[in-house]
């Protein structure tokens, strides 16, 4: 499972390589930045951990999605809990975090594509039932995504990082 091409939408999911975790930062600071996704704007603390892709790869699967000249399109960082990375994968459980796509590459299914990455290696992960993931309230696109490849809300498990800021919402994928 270490990369899916996908011919007919010209792009490739695959680990990230370390020489690609610069821009892959880069994308998933801009995407929150742009997108209005951080309480503190270019002030956050945040996006340290955003940028920081090496720290990711390090503790959890990276994946890229690649066009056919190599250019990065978009991330996610697959997580198998309990683990640093995991915010709420408990054992049996898998989670993604920080899920991005380039602006340019939007609406081309990459970001559905690196759902289901996550969701094929959960699956491929003996004793794995789950998968679960934090978003956004604005990320209406994203929820659409999760919706339609069959995750369901799990308002009971929603929570905030840190008391002061915006909380998250939670959806969770029996596999």
């Amino acid at each position: 499972m270490d990369q899916t091409t996908r011919p007919e939408t010209g792009f490739t999911i695959r680990v990230a390589r370390p020489d690609e975790y610069g821009v892959l930062g880069e994308i998933t600071a801009r995407a929150y930045l742009d997108d209005g996704l951080l309480d503190f704007g270019e002030d956050d603390p945040y996006l340290v951990t955003l940028r920081d892709v090496a720290a990711r790869a390090a503790g959890s699967e990276v994946l890229v999605a690649v066009d056919a000249d190599g250019a990065v399109l978009g991330g996610v960082a697959h997580v198998v809990g309990p683990s640093a990375w995991a915010d709420l994968a408990g054992d049996g459980e898998a989670e993604f975090r920080m899920l991005v796509v380039a602006p340019a590459a939007r609406g081309r299914g990459v970001g559905g594509a690196l759902v289901q990455a996550c969701v094929d290696r959960a699956r491929a992960t003996e004793g794995c039932v789950r998968v679960r993931l934090s978003t956004q309230k604005s990320m209406l696109g994203a929820h659409r995504i999760y919706e339609r490849m069959g995750f369901v809300r799990t308002p009971e498990r929603d929570w905030s990082p840190v008391p002061e800021l915006s909380y998250l919402l939670t959806y969770s994928l029996e596999i």
